[in-house]
């Protein structure tokens, strides 16, 4: 459905425009008068007769032009009705009743088109509440956050009353990072509905990004004194607790809410991370092994195994944890890079495969192209003196070639030579890599591996602490991120579910 009809910003548009030409005379032989009387009286058919005929004499009149636009609209022939409204525009550019017709359908239709008839109607009238809320919401659909919250403001408590537009407005202040005005916005949206748990639950997520993290627990004390509490509830709750420093209840909550919801990874991926914080190895590999008991083929349990082994100093079992993600999720488990194609991050490496060649076609020296190309050739599964093993190697050595600083080309071909059995010079990838990237978690994982397989293990317990220290930053940040996407993707469901 189309966006003015989820936001309803311009309601009664036809009536609001027929006041624009109450001001002209409807004496018997006036036909603006005779065609607005047959409007106002919702007699379309009889409106659009009279306008017509009105148009033979007079076709450079932009108010008949605008006249036939409202009587098609009121038909509901909205492209006739455009059609009619942009002729008077081609006569009149500045005509404002006409500015507002075609403002308002193309709006509806959630054309950008739009964007620049309301445009030039806050240049005649900068003041226009609707308008500013209309072309935030735009703004927002086209993703300038920057427009949409000034567009915003000064649409004042128009779209305050709209839920859909309050949701998109803090939103946008989340991306821009105003957390404070976002609190605001999304306090107002909670207060306006005070029962609805979404909302309360939404208020304390951006609350608790905003390091607010007691009133995030006030916000949500309503939810958390029900008889049952959802598992998200609770689980955002032990952020807030843990991060107001009351580490009891914040293990409290994270432990109901595991029970409530048992196959949820992020609750013990959570757990792990309170366990990490406060030195509790022990007692969060027990909580995660739980979780493996649900979820055996959950990755991202055994890589937070694989972090707290370490600290146990148990390398041999963390190593195999680390092994075990990479086999479930080899492309996301331990920080590999992105892979640059969407038809590769869609498992589809064929198709993206097809794309990199015919790239690689019109520029057989760019090195991101020859990487991904080494990539997604890898992906496939390619064995060590195959046609495809070969065709990668080269792919990746090109593109180190080309650009050495290019540690994701690395990366793949410390992978080819690991296959190959070539460890030495997997080592010799991995730390060029490393030089470039000292977070390389991919490039790190590699060095371990040949290093077990050179049978050079001295290293190894320090190459897995600084694994372990990476990924345990890299699950933190993925919460953080989760909760911003949280409010987003939230927000966006909202607005497509208004009727």
């Amino acid at each position: 459905m189309g966006t003015g009809s989820r936001f309803g910003f311009r309601t009664g548009l036809l009536f609001s425009l027929l006041l624009s030409f109450s001001l002209f005379g409807q004496t018997s032989g006036d036909p603006i008068g005779a065609v607005s009387d047959a409007l106002r009286a919702g007699e379309f058919g009889k409106a659009l007769q009279l306008v017509q005929i009105a148009l033979q004499r007079a076709p450079a009149s932009a108010q008949l032009w605008t006249l036939q636009g409202l009587a098609y609209s009121g038909g509901g022939h909205k492209k006739d009705a455009l059609g009619s409204f942009r002729a008077a525009l081609r006569l009149s550019p500045d005509y404002l009743p006409a500015l507002e017709g075609a403002a308002q359908i193309e709006y509806d239709e959630g054309s950008a088109v739009a964007v620049q008839h309301l445009a030039r109607i806050l240049r005649l009238r900068p003041s226009d509440a609707t308008s500013h809320a209309m072309l935030a919401v735009l703004d927002y659909k086209l993703g300038d956050c920057t427009g949409a919250v000034q567009h915003f403001q000064q649409s004042g408590s128009l779209a305050s009353s709209q839920p859909a537009a309050l949701q998109e407005h803090g939103a946008c202040l989340m991306k821009l990072r105003q957390f404070d005005k976002a609190v605001t916005v999304f306090r107002i949206l909670m207060e306006q509905n005070p029962a609805e748990a979404h909302a309360r639950y939404q208020l304390a997520a951006v609350q608790l990004i905003a390091e607010r993290p007691k009133d995030t627990i006030d916000t949500l004390t309503p939810l958390l004194q029900s008889n049952h509490p959802e598992s998200r509830v609770l689980q955002l709750a032990s952020s807030a607790y843990e991060a107001a420093g009351d580490t009891p209840n914040a293990v409290r909550t994270l432990r109901q809410a595991i029970v409530t919801d048992p196959r949820n990874v992020d609750l013990y991926l959570d757990f792990a991370n309170l366990s990490m914080d406060h030195q509790s190895f022990d007692v969060g590999v027990d909580v995660i092994n739980s979780g493996l008991k649900l979820q055996p083929g959950a990755a991202a349990l055994y890589v937070a195994r694989g972090i707290l082994d370490v600290q146990l100093a148990k390398f041999d079992e963390a190593e195999a944890d680390f092994e075990k993600a990479n086999v479930l999720d080899p492309a996301g488990s331990l920080g590999s890079v992105a892979q640059g194609l969407e038809a590769v991050q869609s498992n589809d490496p064929d198709r993206a495969l097809t794309t990199v060649r015919a790239k690689l076609a019109k520029e057989p020296d760019d090195p991101y192209l020859l990487y991904l190309q080494a990539e997604v050739l890898t992906q496939k599964g390619v064995d060590p003196g195959s046609r495809g093993f070969a065709a990668a190697l080269r792919s990746a050595k090109r593109a180190v070639t080309l650009q050495p600083s290019l540690s994701a080309a690395r990366d793949v071909l410390a992978k080819l030579y690991l296959q190959s059995g070539q460890n030495q010079l997997a080592i010799e990838q991995c730390h060029k890599a490393l030089d470039t990237d000292p977070k390389d978690q991919t490039a790190l994982y590699h060095l371990i591996q040949a290093l077990r397989k050179t049978g050079a293990k001295n290293e190894i317990p320090e190459l897995l602490k600084r694994l372990a220290e990476l990924r345990a930053g890299s699950t933190k940040q993925e919460s953080e991120h989760n909760r911003y996407k949280l409010v987003e993707e939230n927000g966006a469901a909202r607005s497509s579910a208004q009727p």
